[in-house]
């Protein structure tokens, strides 16, 4: 573990001697606070995983032993119902593949939305458009069920200051969307 501290104190000094060049220095003035945090555990989850982008950019979650399937999306769309975000698609992927006569575990993948708050983020950067709508993965593994959703904080904290009132909306479905993580893998609606 320390010689993994020593690599990313050698790589971000390296970084940081080379960022007045390219404008970086400027970009990294318009991060949000808490940006390197986030960063920073990013980069930790990715390196416990040997590389595994997908494992470092997403929150997982094990549903636990006994909550049926059944009950964890009617967890994850009951909070959605409360929170008033839009559910805006739901693919049983696995119910496809099984359809085309392929074996496979439970897939499936939740989306939902809030639309005022996804067109106030595409004004803000129409890049974000590409992580719309917001997606919770259902994935049946050889100890049971997982959820995974996009590790949110990337948007909050990562990129660049937000104005307030956008700041607000994205938490608010940052935190509607950590909470059905949270009740999903209960079962508890």
């Amino acid at each position: 573990m320390k010689l993994i501290t020593i690599f990313k104190t050698a790589a971000l000094g390296v970084a940081l001697s080379t960022l007045t060049a390219c404008g970086s220095i400027h970009a990294a003035g318009n991060l949000e606070d808490g940006a390197w945090q986030t960063f920073n555990e990013m980069w930790d989850r990715w390196v416990d995983s040997e590389g595994d982008i997908g494992a470092a950019v997403v929150w997982e979650r094990k549903v636990e032993d006994g909550v049926e399937l059944e009950d964890v999306i009617d967890a994850i769309k009951a909070v959605g119902i409360e929170a008033n975000i839009k559910s805006v698609g739901d693919l049983p992927l696995s119910e496809e593949l099984k359809a085309r006569g392929i074996k496979s575990d439970v897939i499936n993948v939740m989306s939902f939305c809030n639309p005022e708050t996804a067109r106030k983020m595409v004004d803000f950067s129409p890049a974000m458009g590409a992580m719309l709508p917001c997606r919770i993965t259902i994935v049946g593994e050889p100890d049971g069920l997982h959820l995974y959703t996009m590790n949110m904080d990337m948007m909050v904290e990562m990129g660049k200051k937000m104005p307030p009132e956008l700041k607000k909306a994205t938490l608010a479905v940052r935190n509607t969307i950590w909470n059905m993580m949270e009740k999903g893998s209960k079962g508890e609606y």
